[in-house]
């Protein structure tokens, strides 16, 4: 589906896609998306589509248990003509990499939660495009620390088995840091192995922007 002006873009996920966005009525449009890849590939839309509608609904910490709890509102209810979703890391670090379980999800329930949300949305958009994006880390900082692999691979398996049950369009985000990893160190792209660098959020940024658009 060609990206056109007259399309609603959402973006939707955890503290990657948040990256310190505004919750305040009448905030600006730069403060409203934040200051990562969402900010930044909202930006290049804008320019490449004048007009086009662009939000973001990213709030830190969710795991996919969290999307579901605000589903209706934070994505249905928003009409959406590109609905662009990253989520997978928190299921992994408040659970088996902290060692808390019970705060995470197991990858089981990971699947069926993400799956039911995804279902629900054709549903309720059948012409919706979607863009599911591949849940990342560094080998770096609380990545090394915690151990989050194989746990968080297994995670970005599901979500690309889910991106073809659902015809979504792929990001692959992990595969990209770790090609970028080879040319400079991981921390450079994310210290603590899970929140970009402002370069981290830019090559997110041109990744998705390329997926979506085509260009």
């Amino acid at each position: 589906m060609p990206i056109t002006a007259s399309d609603v873009v959402l973006f939707q996920g955890d503290s990657i896609t948040d990256c310190g966005r505004s919750r305040e009525a009448g905030a600006d449009g730069k403060s409203v998306m934040g200051e990562g890849y969402a900010a930044m590939a909202g930006a290049k839309l804008q320019q490449a589509y004048p007009g086009i509608t662009v939000h973001n609904r990213g709030i830190s910490g969710n795991r996919v248990t969290d999307l579901k709890q605000r589903w209706q509102a934070d994505a249905l209810d928003l009409r959406p003509t590109v609905l662009s979703i990253l989520i997978g890391v928190n299921d992994t670090w408040h659970g088996i990499a902290k060692g808390t379980p019970e705060n995470g999800t197991t990858v089981a329930h990971y699947e069926a939660v993400y799956r039911q949300l995804l279902t629900e949305t054709r549903q309720a958009l059948p012409r919706v495009q979607l863009v599911i994006c591949q849940p990342f880390t560094t080998q770096s900082g609380a990545v090394l620390e915690f151990n989050f692999h194989p746990d968080i691979d297994q995670r970005s398996a599901v979500a690309q088995k889910l991106a073809g049950e659902f015809d979504a369009l792929w990001v692959p985000f992990h595969a990209m840091f770790e090609t970028l990893s080879r040319e400079q160190p991981p921390a450079a792209w994310a210290a603590d192995g899970v929140h970009p660098s402002p370069q981290g959020h830019r090559a997110m940024a041109d990744l998705w922007f390329k997926v979506v658009t085509g260009q």
